[in-house]
């Protein structure tokens, strides 16, 4: 499994936001997204998840192949913490719940709901999701957020693993995860000219 991208460009309310870009990841692989806030990193991620078309250009990635992790924890407050986990494992059919909650330490939340778990509780559940979609391909954006340093040294050990079965990421994040299977790509000279005067928001890059 690999992702290849040529001379592609983004948009994000109807404005190119990102152009030209073209970069390959291969199996084993992790690409590092640079840029400051409202540079249009999450607009890349939401394109080669398929959530939205690209501009121009071309991406070869099966959409089933990818599994995207946006800011939202993707969480059913209701839920357990072993039933939002058994919920997804059916949706792809594969993966482990007890295995992703013990590699995310959340296995003595098991029976907890949701809405009682503290922030970074619930951003280790929503990380624990990747390990049961069984996709080879994880597209994150800022993960670590709300993570303490415990927490993100797990979950590095977790995408490590995760690289060394097979796998590869595209993760947007400014924190060092200390990956060396991992390349960086600084969306700067991508971006245009229109994004750079209108400034857009954080919440919506």
């Amino acid at each position: 499994m690999e992702i290849w991208v040529e001379n592609l460009a983004v948009a994000r309310g109807g404005v190119t936001v990102l152009q030209g870009l073209g970069f390959a990841v291969g199996a084993g692989q992790a690409l590092i997204l640079r840029g400051p806030n409202g540079s249009g990193k999450t607009t890349l991620l939401r394109t080669l998840a398929g959530l939205q078309p690209a501009v121009a250009g071309s991406i070869s990635l099966p959409p089933e192949a990818a599994a995207y992790g946006a800011h939202a924890d993707g969480l059913k407050s209701t839920l357990t913490v072993q039933e939002n986990l058994a919920f997804w494992a059916s949706v792809h059919g594969v993966g482990s719940v007890a295995d992703a909650m013990t590699r995310m330490d959340v296995a003595n939340l098991a029976p907890r709901r949701a809405a009682e778990l503290s922030a970074g509780q619930k951003r280790r559940l929503g990380l624990a999701r990747l390990l049961v979609t069984g996709r080879p391909v994880w597209l994150l954006d800022e993960p670590t957020v709300s993570l303490d340093t415990a927490s993100v040294a797990l979950f590095a050990g977790v995408v490590r693993q995760h690289l060394a079965g097979g796998g590869l990421a595209v993760i947007a994040t400014h924190v060092d995860l200390a990956l060396p299977e991992a390349e960086t790509l600084d969306l700067a000279p991508f971006r245009t000219r229109t994004m750079a005067r209108d400034g857009f928001d954080e919440a919506f890059a």
